[in-house]
């Protein structure tokens, strides 16, 4: 399993448009609700400085958080925080995060390494999970980014990613993700016709993703269905 160099390179990208929003917030703006129930954007930024620091432990062989009370009481303490602290902690946050990254050797990527709640996935995937978070929460901001504004290399790499993880979901009715450009993915139950939800690639992971309700996107004879939160 090689160096997941295309994953590395727009998490770079990601990580520095979110930096380059953040110096943008006044306290106001921090202690203001995202567009996360119950979270503001001092929240958000708190929960991708831990979520980087977290992602440090797993590709370390530690635990990803010592348990979901830490892990809630860390965000919450740092929410608060002033724009220039919640910037310091991002960056350096994200440095540390990158050094891990950039110090694995191209033949341990391959290596299977473990999440929250028992999950695995190999240490090739933790790059992008750490790309969808920084994408997805710099949206939930409601600043200066929308789902509309995702690039066509993050929504291709989200739909294979969200599409597969609810594929076999009995939670979840059969459905066939269907981009304008004729490409398709199956999701859901395997249990009876698949639902055809169609649309643009950032509108469909707009859906998929929880972050908008369905707007841009049609069902072929049925309602939208409704997804799981991720």
């Amino acid at each position: 399993m090689s160096r997941p160099e295309a994953d590395l390179s727009g998490l770079t990208r990601a990580t520095d448009a979110l930096l380059a929003t953040v110096p943008g917030l006044d306290q106001a703006a921090l202690t203001a609700p995202s567009r996360l129930p119950g979270w503001t954007r001092g929240h958000v930024l708190a929960h991708l400085a831990r979520n980087a620091d977290a992602l440090v432990n797993v590709m370390e062989g530690r635990p990803m958080y010592p348990d979901a009370e830490t892990r809630d009481r860390d965000i919450e303490a740092g929410a608060g925080r002033t724009p220039a602290e919640h910037l310091a902690d991002l960056r350096a946050t994200a440095d540390r995060l990158h050094d891990v990254f950039d110090a694995r050797p191209d033949n341990a990527w391959g290596a299977t390494v473990t999440l929250r709640n028992g999950v695995t996935d190999l240490a090739s995937g933790v790059p992008f999970r750490r790309w969808l978070e920084v994408e997805l929460h710099h949206v939930d901001l409601g600043v200066d980014r929308d789902v509309s504004d995702l690039s066509g290399a993050f929504t291709d790499r989200a739909l294979t990613y969200l599409t597969r993880r609810f594929h076999g979901s009995p939670a979840v009715p059969p459905v066939e993700v269907r981009a304008e450009d004729g490409r398709s993915w199956i999701t859901g139950s395997t249990d009876g016709p698949a639902v055809v939800v169609a649309g643009n690639p950032a509108a469909l992971v707009g859906w998929l993703a929880g972050r908008t309700t369905g707007s841009g996107l049609t069902a072929a004879g049925a309602p939208l269905p409704v997804l799981p939160a991720l």
